[in-house]
C-alpha cells in the first residue's frame, strides 16, 4: 500500500472525498518556525495555516523543531511533512466528518542533532512567525542556559539563540523582528516567555543593542488555544479510513470540529504577519483575550469539573456516554446556562456570546468520536473545583444572594467522590463495588477526614476549610444545607434522585 507523500499525492487526489493540497504548496517559502511536533499544534495552528495556504492567503510553510530526545523525524521525512487530519463530531447540531491532507509542514529538524540547521533558519528573510507548545513546564527560566550551546537546554534558551542569530545576521534590522506566539496553557504565556528571554539575554551578557532590538522589533503575544485533538482515529475507524483511501499515513490525527486560537495583539504589524487569520473564523486577533479565557474556564472547564464526579457516580465512564443520558445532559445544560453563565455576562461578555459558546460546549461534550474519561477529568479534582468553580459560586451569590442548587450538587458529588483510603500505595475510592483510583493532592486530607469524622459533619467541615478555599464557604446562606441534602442522597445510592431534586429546586 502506498505511503502518503508528494510523490503519491496525484493518485490520492482521485478520491473526491478527501481535501488535498495543490502541488504548488511545496514551493511556498518557510515563514514559520514551530517548537513542538505534538498533535495540538498540528491540529490547531498548523490546520489554520494549511487552510489559509489552500486559499492563497498566507502562502508560507512551517519548519518544525523537535526539542525532545525521544523518537525521530523519519516519519515526517518519509511523508514530506504531509499528514491527514480527520475532523469528526458535531457543529451546531450537524454531524461533521471531514478528511484533509495538511501540507503546512515543510520539514522537521531535531534540536539535538540538527541545531545548526535550526539556526540557519534565522537567516531566512521570509521567516516571520514563531509558534510553540513545549508544555507548561517548557516556559521556565534555566539560569545556567548558554546561548552558544548546541543546543541550549531550555526552550527560552533555544528561542534566545535563534533570535540572537537573526539579529547578528541582519545587523539589527528592525524590520526582521518576529511575531512569537506561545500556545502553552499558561495565563500570560507571551508576557512570561518574553520576560524569561530578556532575563536570559542579560545572564548571557548579550549587548544592549540586541536587548533593545529584542524588545522593540519582536512581538510576544499571549494566546489561548482550545481544541480537543486526541491523536489518531480509533483502531476500527482507522482501518476503515485506510481501506477507503488506499494509502498509509503514520502521522494521521483526529480532532473535533471546534477550534479557537485567540491571540492578543496591540498593533497592525502583528495582524499583517499573522495573515492566516483572514482565512479562519477560529483565529481571533484582539487587544484582550480575557473574554475567551473566562468563557473557557467557567463554561467549559467549570462545567466539566462540576459534572465529573457526579457523572462517574451515576455510572458513566465517558463524557459522550453521559451526554446520551437525559438526566446528566440536562444537568450539564442547566448548570452551565442557569448558574454559571450569569456569572460571566457583563461589559465584555454578552448573553449572545454565552449562548453561542454554551451550544458549542454541548456539541463538544456529545462528540461520539472523542472518548473523554470522567476519571481523567477528576485528576487534581480539588484544585480544579477551587480554581474554576469557587469564583463562579461567589459571583452567583453576589448577584442573586441565593443558593445555586446545581452547583451545590456538583460540590456534593465532589465530596462524595473523594471518600478515599490508602490501598497498596494508592488512594482508592469505592462506589457500588467498583474501585477507582483518585489522583489528587488532598487525598490524605479526605482519607483522614472520612476515617475520623462523623459523616453527618463531613460537608460542613469541608466547606469551612478556609485554609484551602481561601474563603469560608459555610458562610454562604443556605449552601451547607443544599450541599448536605445532595450529599445525603448521593451517599445513600440515589444519584438520579439527587439530580432530579436539584433540577427542581
Amino acid at each position: 500500500m502506498k505511503q502518503l507523500s508528494f510523490a503519491t499525492l496525484a493518485a490520492i487526489q482521485t478520491q473526491e472525498a478527501i481535501v488535498t493540497p495543490h502541488p504548488y504548496i511545496i514551493n511556498l517559502p518557510e515563514k514559520v518556525l514551530q517548537f513542538g511536533t505534538g498533535v495540538l499544534l498540528r491540529g490547531l495552528p498548523d490546520y489554520y495555516i494549511d487552510v489559509a495556504n489552500k486559499q492563497g492567503v498566507f502562502n508560507g510553510r512551517i519548519v518544525v523543531v523537535k526539542s525532545t530526545a525521544t523518537g525521530g523525524t523519519d516519519d515526517f521525512a518519509a511523508q514530506d511533512g504531509l499528514f491527514t487530519h480527520c475532523i469528526r463530531g458535531w457543529h451546531k447540531g450537524q454531524k461533521v466528518s471531514e478528511d484533509v491532507i495538511n501540507a503546512s509542514i515543510s520539514r522537521v529538524l531535531s534540536a539535538s542533532d540538527q541545531w545548526q540547521q535550526v539556526l540557519d533558519c534565522a537567516t531566512n528573510p521570509a521567516m516571520e512567525v514563531i509558534i510553540s507548545n513545549t508544555t507548561e513546564v517548557g516556559i521556565a527560566l534555566v539560569k545556567e542556559d548558554k546561548v552558544d550551546a548546541a543546543p541550549p537546554q531550555s526552550f527560552p534558551g533555544k528561542l534566545l539563540a535563534f533570535l540572537y542569530k537573526r539579529f547578528t545576521h541582519f545587523k539589527g534590522d528592525e524590520t526582521k523582528g518576529l511575531v512569537i506566539v506561545p500556545t502553552e496553557l499558561i495565563v500570560g504565556n507571551g508576557d512570561k516567555l518574553a520576560a524569561i528571554v530578556i532575563e536570559l539575554a542579560g545572564l548571557n551578557t548579550l549587548e544592549a543593542t540586541f536587548v533593545e532590538w529584542l524588545k522593540q522589533s519582536n512581538y510576544f503575544c499571549d494566546s489561548l488555544v482550545d481544541r480537543i485533538v486526541p491523536g489518531k482515529l480509533p483502531a476500527d475507524e482507522q482501518a476503515t479510513f485506510t481501506e477507503k483511501y488506499e494509502y498509509q499515513d503514520n502521522l494521521s490525527i483526529m480532532s473535533e470540529p471546534y477550534g479557537l486560537w485567540a491571540i492578543e495583539a496591540h498593533n497592525k504589524i502583528i495582524e499583517e504577519k499573522l495573515s492566516f487569520c483572514k482565512a479562519n473564523t477560529g483565529v481571533v486577533i484582539t487587544a484582550d483575550i480575557s473574554k475567551f479565557r473566562q468563557l473557557k474556564l467557567r463554561l467549559l472547564n467549570g462545567t466539566h469539573t462540576l459534572t465529573c464526579g457526579l457523572a462517574y457516580l451515576a455510572g458513566f465512564t465517558t463524557v459522550n456516554q453521559a451526554m446520551n443520558n437525559a438526566l446528566i445532559s440536562g444537568y450539564v445544560r442547566q448548570v452551565m446556562l442557569n448558574e454559571i453563565a450569569p456569572t460571566v455576562i457583563g461589559s465584555q461578555i454578552s448573553k449572545a456570546d454565552v449562548h453561542e459558546f454554551a451550544e458549542a460546549v454541548i456539541d463538544r461534550f456529545s462528540n461520539p468520536f472523542i472518548h473523554h474519561q470522567w476519571l481523567s477529568i477528576t485528576l487534581q479534582y480539588s484544585g480544579k473545583i477551587k480554581m474554576r468553580n469557587v469564583p463562579a459560586l461567589l459571583d452567583f451569590y453576589e448577584k442573586d444572594n441565593a443558593v445555586p442548587p446545581l452547583m451545590a450538587l456538583g460540590f456534593a458529588a465532589y465530596i462524595a467522590f473523594m471518600k478515599v483510603r490508602l490501598h497498596n500505595g494508592k488512594y482508592m475510592g469505592e462506589w457500588k463495588g467498583r474501585q477507582y483510583h483518585v489522583n489528587d493532592d488532598r487525598c490524605d486530607y479526605f482519607a483522614d477526614l472520612y476515617a475520623n469524622t462523623n459523616e453527618r459533619s463531613i460537608v460542613e467541615t469541608v466547606l469551612k476549610d478556609k485554609a484551602f478555599w481561601n474563603v469560608d464557604l459555610s458562610l454562604l446562606p443556605g449552601f451547607v444545607q443544599a450541599v448536605d441534602n445532595s450529599f445525603t442522597a448521593i451517599t445513600s445510592g440515589d444519584v438520579n434522585g439527587a439530580v432530579k431534586n436539584a433540577n427542581r429546586t
